[in-house]
């Protein structure tokens, strides 16, 4: 999530002070991706150096900040553009798995199985908590952000479980917990550039 692009958003509306923002960011998206006040105003800092904010002078209490026109333009950007998928971010569950096939812990394979059974344990009870909190929420007024976060947490959830059943087979049918370690290239390959 970008806390830089939510924060511009949420100034769009008004101008706020960073305790203001961290507070409608949390409150807005059901708490589900908390910001501490140091992470607030380090975002504040660097949207007025970037020139997309600036300070609204306030003869007491703490300083808030505005767009800028470049601001309004970048938060009017953010609503057309897509959020491109072409650089995932770094999962550490898809890394675990990845690196239980091929590791040899003190010259003994991981037990991916087990690693699979206690994450798949997990994310059933993640996914529980989700529809509990669910059934909750109404669809409508304030509670319309929360259900549709809620609704992307219990839908990534559900993806996860059937993930991890394709990884248990794919694993099961290589026949063996590890997987062997990938033969050097010894001839040249082929790629756009030429021959490497």
């Amino acid at each position: 999530m970008s806390i830089r692009q939510g924060f511009l958003a949420l100034l769009s509306e008004q101008p706020m002070h960073g305790y203001q923002l961290r507070q409608e960011f949390e409150a807005r998206t059901g708490g589900t991706w908390p910001l501490n006040i140091g992470q607030a105003y380090t975002t504040l800092q660097r949207l007025e150096r970037d020139g997309l904010v600036e300070p609204v002078p306030q003869p007491d209490g703490p300083e808030q900040f505005r767009l800028t026109a470049a601001g309004r333009t970048e938060a009017n950007a953010w609503w057309t553009r897509p959020v491109e998928r072409n650089a995932p971010a770094r999962d550490e569950l898809a890394i675990k798995l990845a690196l239980a096939v091929t590791v040899h812990a003190e010259g003994r394979p991981i037990d991916v199985a087990s690693v699979i059974q206690r994450q798949r344990k997990e994310t059933l009870r993640a996914l529980r908590d989700y529809t509990h909190l669910k059934r909750g929420t109404t669809p409508d007024g304030p509670g319309l952000a929360w259900a549709l976060v809620l609704d992307s947490l219990i839908f990534a959830a559900e993806a996860e479980v059937r993930w991890l059943d394709h990884v248990e087979a794919t694993v099961a049918r290589a026949g063996r917990t590890p997987v062997a370690e990938p033969a050097p290239v010894t001839e040249p390959v082929e790629t756009r550039g030429g021959t490497r």
